[in-house]
């Protein structure tokens, strides 16, 4: 690793992100509406966007600078477990083909802006609701904070900010001017900022991804020489487990992680507030039908951003923490002028996701906590007024969380995020299909899946940690390791399904339904489809 700053990367980074920052700022006047204080214009981006910008925003949402980081770092300290990131994004494009239509007509029906808004309105319950808005603002939290850790791996490398023994305001600095900005643009132009960002972001990505490819296996040998290399290095012996370091791929204990790891992460994925937030955004159903037809072409980019990790170990890469192996491999093999594309494209990478992340969490607070429970008749003035500045401490909360705390904290805290959110599943999906299910019943799913979810992730240690340790852990019954949100979500749904079945046999009062099955397959034009709630129904209580 470099001492020094390298002044040509930095300088390319800095031009790049000056750029997206005059983009982010020039986005307030890209689709003005004609009345922008309202959480659809401000939050939604007026639900007006397009094919391929809805492409580009999921994209951009979707994957991330952590998943830039983090995914080939999984693969350089593990090896091919550290994949288990390509199957669940195959897998959630199907069903995102069959429950996110139905959700997003429903929406644009009633007018809701968050997933609590449906759930509030399918069920009757302001109770569940609640359940579902404060589960996707802690889950979204630590989420954000991995952004910024994705910045902040790229700026150590670069050597931006001096060393260990440097004051921490000024080894802060250039992290503190990133947030700003972001923050910033984020308040002026809301999700119209980090939609038109996300094309520079997603065309950095796939040249950096496309050249890495070729450019470092020609400069290393060959993948046969990188698959060696990375073979004889997992076979060597860590010290502090006493077991391999890694595999080429999973031993037969580990395919039960790897699988369960891969189906309830790509059940998890639409569940967070940021995914539901860009769907909501498009203008109408055949474009989500479409994205999930050609969003697998990230799928494709992942996995080969996932071969950047055996190749780290065939590069001799060194580093104490994993999630800085990627950028000191790019720093290593390229120029120095694309070394700072390369940064460039993982720090963009973290401004996208971070501002729809942001939004999404502040939408759930204004209209699930401020609206229902504090003041009923918010103006939708007061409600983008409240959003923006819930989405300003939203990012606060994140920085200090990065500052503030060991970066393994971050990471483990947003495994634990998964477990959570996941828990969310029966109460939007099934309540997409079905309106069986009880809601009081539903909200005591709910907490047993979350209370085992975190008392299981309390009880992983890892080698640096006694708690929280990892997301895996054996499975009650059957004694195989899996992915402890799984575990949760079927303890969940068990238990929704049986009190389901007692309440309605003892005819426990229900919520009213406000929505009526031809709601889920309204389209854009078709009438009574509107973009604002009514004021009878988003001040309603059941």
């Amino acid at each position: 690793m470099n001492d020094g700053v390298n002044g040509v990367a930095l300088a390319v980074f800095i031009l790049f992100f000056v750029a997206v920052t005059v983009m982010g700022f020039l986005a307030s006047r890209w689709r003005r509406a004609e009345n922008e204080n309202s959480l659809d214009e401000w939050g939604l981006g007026g639900r007006s966007f397009g094919t391929w910008i809805t492409w580009f925003l999921l994209g951009g949402d979707l994957y991330t600078a952590y998943t830039f980081v983090a995914v080939p770092a999984a693969i350089y300290a593990a090896g091919a477990a550290g994949f288990f990131a390509v199957p669940y994004t195959i897998l959630i494009y199907p069903l995102m083909f069959v429950f996110l239509p139905r959700l997003w007509s429903v929406s644009h029906k009633h007018g809701y802006v968050t997933t609590s808004d449906f759930v509030r309105g399918r069920f009757g319950s302001k109770g569940l609701s609640l359940a579902v808005a404060v589960t996707g603002i802690l889950a979204t939290m630590p989420y954000i904070a991995l952004q910024l850790v994705g910045i902040q791996a790229v700026l150590d490398v670069m050597g931006v900010g001096g060393g260990e023994n440097t004051h921490w305001f000024i080894k802060d600095l250039p992290l503190l001017i990133a947030f700003g900005v972001l923050a910033a643009y984020t308040y002026s132009s809301g999700l119209r900022a980090p939609a038109l960002i996300a094309f520079v972001k997603d065309a950095l990505i796939y040249i950096v991804i496309a050249v890495a490819i070729i450019y470092i296996p020609i400069k290393l040998g060959g993948f046969d020489d990188i698959f060696a290399k990375a073979g004889d290095a997992f076979a060597q012996i860590n010290p502090a487990t006493e077991k391999p370091r890694g595999a080429l791929a999973p031993a037969d204990p580990s395919q039960w992680t790897y699988a369960t790891l891969a189906l309830g992460s790509a059940l998890a994925l639409f569940m967070y507030p940021h995914s539901v937030t860009a769907v909501l955004s498009s203008r109408s159903r055949d474009v989500i039908r479409r994205n999930s037809t050609i969003l697998p072409l990230y799928s494709l980019m992942l996995g080969l951003l996932g071969l950047l990790g055996f190749m780290a170990i065939a590069a001799g890469i060194k580093v104490q923490n994993g999630q800085l192996a990627i950028p000191q491999l790019f720093e290593d093999m390229f120029p120095d002028w694309f070394t700072g594309v390369a940064f460039a494209a993982i720090g963009i990478g973290a401004l996208v996701p971070a501002a729809i992340m942001s939004i999404a969490a502040a939408n759930l607070f204004t209209r699930n906590i401020y609206k229902d429970f504090l003041k009923p008749d918010a103006t939708p003035e007061q409600e983008t007024k409240v959003s923006k500045m819930v989405s300003l401490l939203v990012k606060v909360g994140a920085l200090v969380f990065v500052l503030g705390m060991d970066k393994t904290v971050a990471i483990n805290f947003q495994l634990l995020g998964g477990i959570w959110i996941l828990q969310t599943f029966p109460a939007l999906v099934g309540g997409l299909f079905t309106r069986w299910f009880h809601r009081w019943a539903l909200l005591a799913g709910w907490a047993v899946g979350m209370v085992y979810g975190t008392v299981a992730a309390y009880g992983v240690a890892s080698p640096t940690q006694k708690h929280f340790g990892g997301s895996s852990a054996e499975i009650p019954g059957i004694g195989e390791i899996g992915y402890i949100g799984l575990t949760a979500f079927v303890l969940n749904l068990v238990v929704t399904v049986v009190l389901t079945f007692v309440l309605r046999a003892v005819k426990a009062p229900d919520g009213v339904d406000e929505t009526s099955p031809e709601d889920y397959t309204a389209d854009a034009g078709d009438p009574g489809v509107q973009t604002e709630l009514p004021p009878a129904t988003a001040g309603a209580t059941h």
